[in-house]
């Protein structure tokens, strides 16, 4: 098998503020988009992320509703503090502060306008 690409497909509510939200903050790009969806990317991070208004009907109708709750979009960056003070000039609420777990691992987590988790984290800190 060999893939080709990869892409993470989330169910939202309001497919233009979590686009919007990625696209202004986090510098993803629109590829493709049509009425329920949007697909984005950006070539530093090797996948797509991909929403859908919950209902669309191009689901299976055991998941069209379901809401992309539980599920985080974590990004590993180069200087995680300098993005929270990014994100803080920009006025994003952080819903979950800078934290550094024991293994080393430094995050913090922000919310776009429908309630999915975005964490920033910082891999190369551990020792």
């Amino acid at each position: 098998m060999r893939i080709n690409s990869t892409a993470v497909s989330l169910n939202v509510d309001d497919v233009p503020a979590a686009s919007a939200f990625l696209v202004e903050h986090f510098g993803f790009a629109q590829d493709m988009a049509a009425d329920g969806f949007v697909a984005l990317s950006r070539p530093d991070t090797g996948m797509s992320v991909i929403f859908l208004r919950r209902g669309i009907p191009v689901l299976p109708a055991d998941q069209r509703d379901i809401h992309a709750a539980g599920l985080i979009l974590a990004f590993a960056v180069d200087d995680l503090d300098a993005e929270l003070a990014r994100l803080q000039d920009e006025g994003v609420t952080i819903t979950m502060p800078l934290v550094e777990d024991e293994w080393g691992e430094r995050s913090f987590q922000v919310r776009d306008p429908n309630g999915v988790i975005v964490q920033l984290l910082d891999w190369n800190a551990a020792a």
